[in-house]
């Protein structure tokens, strides 16, 4: 007989689980995916270095290392550049991730031809830069290995780091983090406070009291807007005075990007919270759909170019993505408003569709 009740308890619970097609979904298809991310999607080696190449003059020695630059798997030559050419602009303008500055002809081999050599690399990700710069000291040290060893020389490259000169990887994670933690607290922690109304059935009584559906959603809203703000100013200000990172752009325009972020975070918990009955579901869906891709696919910590084409475009459709993007290079950088105006739109326009769509699908579940 005790048998008999125990399978019984043990289908009622297997009815109740399958019942909620949400969790039973993300419980099984979540394994998967972080198999096929992890395993053969995310991969910290560095591809696809876009490499321009500053010379006076062009010689066949210059033509033979372009070829075998080119012909390299980590690197993609991306043209010359002249005397007067300005590196920083070509950094800002996102035309190369590292340029060589070669000085004098290649082709005269009676002088030590690496002194003549700096590579000049962008480290506002510095540990993309550190790879970046062992790539290509290897692949130079590799074509002019045999000529150096017949002269009996031992050449030295210079090598010069932009933004971040000490490779210092706060000015890495300090970007990234601010985007996870703005999207934890809006979106996560928003959605499982109004799924928790509808599970505890308080969400009926707020809705038959004397106020609007808006405003009831806005009073939800408010509090973690107000918590998300205040740990940005943690954020920064434990940045610049005890993480050493400098503000170097506009701190002005740093707080709009920031707040049009929190916003789009709050629309996504929303829309999170429209879709979900349960806390459980919902925090399921939240660590699923937004932590999980914010630290994968945002290029927090690993590369964004280094993933398989379809990866690429779906990162696209992270918001973090775009925010990190956009403080790396107005805290980091030091760059005007103007060069994350792509980013900008991005967010802002997600913000629009987010909203629209959060919106309607709550009223349609009020009807």
């Amino acid at each position: 007989m005790g048998m008999k009740k125990f399978i019984s308890l043990v289908g009622k619970e297997n009815r109740h689980i399958l019942r909620d097609r949400w969790t039973m979904a993300i419980l099984l298809i979540m394994p998967v995916v972080q198999i096929l991310l992890f395993g053969f999607a995310i991969s910290t080696k560095i591809r696809n270095i876009r490499v321009e190449i500053i010379t006076e003059k062009r010689s066949e020695a210059l033509n033979r290392f372009v070829s075998k630059l080119d012909a390299n798997d980590y690197f993609i030559f991306k043209g010359y550049l002249n005397e007067s050419s300005d590196i920083d602009s070509e950094f800002r303008k996102d035309k190369a991730d590292m340029i060589l500055h070669i000085k004098g002809n290649l082709d005269n081999m009676s002088g030590d031809p690496l002194q003549n050599i700096e590579v000049i690399a962008d480290a506002s990700n510095p540990s993309m830069a550190a790879s970046e710069q062992l790539y290509s000291l290897k692949l130079i040290r590799s074509f002019f290995d045999r000529g150096m060893k017949k002269a009996g020389k031992k050449g030295g490259i210079h090598v010069k780091f932009l933004y971040n000169p000490q490779l210092d990887s706060a000015y890495n994670f300090v970007p990234g983090i601010m985007g996870l933690i703005l999207m934890m607290i809006c979106a996560m922690m928003t959605s499982i406070s109004i799924v928790k109304e509808k599970e505890t059935g308080t969400m009926e009584l707020l809705l038959v009291s004397p106020t609007t559906p808006l405003n009831l959603i806005l009073a939800k809203m408010v509090p973690y807007f107000m918590i998300s703000c205040i740990n940005l100013a943690t954020i920064m200000l434990l940045s610049v005075y005890l993480l050493g990172v400098p503000v170097s752009g506009s701190l002005i325009w740093l707080c709009v990007v920031s707040v049009l972020y929190i916003f789009l975070a709050l629309a996504i918990g929303l829309l999170v919270s429209t879709v979900m009955d349960s806390q459980l579901s919902a925090m399921l869906l939240s660590v699923a759909g937004l932590i999980l891709p914010t630290i994968l696919l945002s290029g927090m910590v690993f590369p964004i170019e280094n993933s398989p084409a379809i990866l690429q475009w779906l990162s696209c459709l992270v918001p973090a993505r775009w925010y990190i993007s956009a403080v790396r290079k107005l805290m980091i950088e030091g760059l005007s408003v103007r060069f994350a105006i792509m980013e900008i739109s991005v967010l802002a326009g997600m913000a629009l569709v987010v909203v629209s769509i959060s919106l309607k699908n709550f009223k349609n579940r009020l009807a």
